[in-house]
């Protein structure tokens, strides 16, 4: 399994310092991805979410100000909430950031959440699902075909060019979030692998992954060559608890944390990213900067695959 990391996004470690920095030390330790998230919005009741989405950093925007600093750990958005924006858009981003890292990007799409931020992309809610599948549609033909056209229920690409083409080919890998029953089925059917969300129960996220897998055998897909990404929520030092007292995976000591993460590649995880931005003692915009970037120092030492 392959352990990578979460990028400052969020909150009082998100600084243009700290992005560069643990981008480069996150390369050197031996972590083999930096991964970002998307958040637009949030309610104007400021305790409406948890700190973690009250102030966060553009994810393509972080990940190509980490690539100028990387040379070869891959950058990975954990995701682009696609209602937000058009998939001509969004194919020609990470076309470019393809290109400006060398082909090291991996795209994560999802339906998204936030009604203040459907609102106010004015978009719909309604059958994500059918739009998920016209956008990864819409984006492979404009990554692979010399001339693009796409004609959908929502998405219209007229016959046309867009350059330069991704350095991957046939495309970046794309994987989609999603819990929901048909959400998984669809990762395992058209993409390239599924991403985990940040609440997920990690104690019975095998069960997740025999449906995404199912669903690409099912497909005439090899079950095993699909990614299954899990965002790893750590909560160092604490033994986090849920359902009568049970110990959260990826909470407590390092060793506890270390043996949860082989444990997860035991159900089938193909790559763990730790994440220190729903740590409120760093991702909240209401720790102490200092603090903040010297605990997440710890972590990242402490946890670093070649330790």
């Amino acid at each position: 399994m392959r352990i990578g990391f979460g990028a400052p996004v969020s909150g009082a470690w998100a600084t243009p310092r700290n992005v560069g920095h643990f981008a480069e030390r996150a390369e050197d330790l031996g972590y083999a991805s930096l991964w970002t998230f998307h958040r637009l919005l949030t309610p104007a009741e400021k305790d409406a979410l948890a700190p973690v989405y009250r102030s966060v950093l553009d994810p393509l925007l972080t990940l190509t100000y980490a690539a100028a600093r990387t040379s070869r750990i891959r950058l990975g958005v954990s995701l682009v909430n696609f209602p937000f924006v058009t998939p001509v858009y969004l194919a020609k981003e990470a076309a470019t950031l393809d290109v400006l890292s060398n082909g090291r990007f991996d795209l994560g799409l999802g339906a998204g959440w936030q009604h203040e931020e459907f609102v106010a992309s004015g978009t719909s809610e309604e059958r994500r699902g059918a739009r998920a599948e016209e956008f990864v549609a819409a984006l492979r033909t404009l990554w692979e075909d010399e001339v693009s056209e796409y004609d959908g229920e929502f998405y219209t690409i007229p016959p046309s060019r867009q350059a330069p083409k991704p350095v991957q080919k046939p495309h970046p890998p794309v994987l989609l979030g999603g819990v929901a029953e048909a959400a998984l089925k669809r990762a395992g059917r058209i993409a390239e692998g599924w991403l985990s969300r940040s609440a997920t129960d990690l104690s019975r996220i095998h069960e997740q992954i025999a449906i995404v897998r199912q669903a690409a055998e099912d497909a005439g897909k090899d079950p095993e060559a699909v990614r299954v990404v899990v965002r790893g929520v750590v909560r160092a030092g604490e033994e986090a608890t849920y359902d009568a007292g049970k110990r959260l995976r990826l909470s407590g000591s390092y060793d506890q944390i270390r043996e949860d993460t082989a444990w997860l590649a035991e159900q089938g995880v193909t790559e763990l990213f730790y994440d220190l931005n729903w740590d409120p003692l760093v991702g909240s915009p209401d720790a102490e900067p200092k603090a903040a970037t010297a605990r997440a120092e710890e972590i990242i030492e402490a946890l670093s695959p070649d330790a």
